[in-house]
Formats: C-alpha cells, structure tokens, sequence
C-alpha cells in the first residue's frame, strides 16, 4: 500500500519527550517502524509510522499524548545515485510540493525507503506510479 498515516506530534523541544511517546507506544506494543523529529523554532514535531495506527491512537489518547494525522506516500527506491533525484523532479514538473521527506536503507542495504507528505497526494500517486510505492 503506497500511501499510508502517519502521526504528528508537536511538543516542546525538551529532554524526556521522544522518551514519553516511544514508552506510551511501547507500553501499547506498537512498533515505531520510522520516525522524524526535528526541532523548529524551539518545538518538536515528531512523525512517526507504526505498525498498527489504531493501538497507537488509542495509546496515544490514553497517555494523553496530543497528536494528528497527515497522509504520507511510502517509496522503496533503489539506493543508488540520483534516485531521490528523478521521484523529485517528477513532483517538480507536476508542481506538487513535498512537504516533507525522511529515508532510511533497507536492511540489506540495496533500496532506500522514502516517506514524503506532499501538497496532493492523489496527483504525486498517480505521477509516480512508475516508481516503487511500497508498504513501510
């Protein structure tokens, strides 16, 4: 499934906050399978995949952990040169905007795989059919 949620939390940049979610999940038996947490402006904004979304709400809810929900496409592309290069210039020339991206190899190291939130979803779908839209 190429297209997928992921949860957003915007919190404080302080110590213990990626601590306090990660256990909240944790404590859920929900597994992070990728996440981002950039500082802007003094605040964190953490996104986060997991591997069941309704424990996660549900955890999140429960450890009254404030959080959204944002569509995200999921790419598998070979990691090699150039690769990252060729999905953007497709979103580029299709004037979607990307909003945000995060990548991680594989385990075996051969594909990368790439989280975008982009300013149409349907249209980035139907533009990158082509490319590998993989499940995280």
């Amino acid at each position: 499934m190429p297209a997928t949620i992921q949860l957003v939390i915007k919190e404080e940049s302080k110590p213990g906050t990626l601590a306090k979610v990660a256990a909240v999940l944790g404590d859920a038996g929900v597994n992070i399978k990728a996440f981002l947490a950039p500082e802007v402006a003094g605040h964190g904004h953490l996104r986060l995949l997991v591997n069941d979304l309704e424990k996660a709400r549900a955890a999140l809810k429960a450890g009254k952990v404030t959080f959204q929900e944002e569509e995200a496409l999921v790419l598998s592309l070979e990691n090699k040169p150039g690769a990252l290069s060729e999905v953007a210039e497709l979103l580029k020339q299709a004037k979607i905007n990307i909003k945000c991206a995060y990548l991680t190899p594989s385990r075996e190291g051969k594909r990368a795989i790439v989280v975008l939130t982009v300013s149409d979803q349907q249209k980035a779908l139907a533009m990158l059919q082509r490319q590998s839209l993989d499940e995280i």
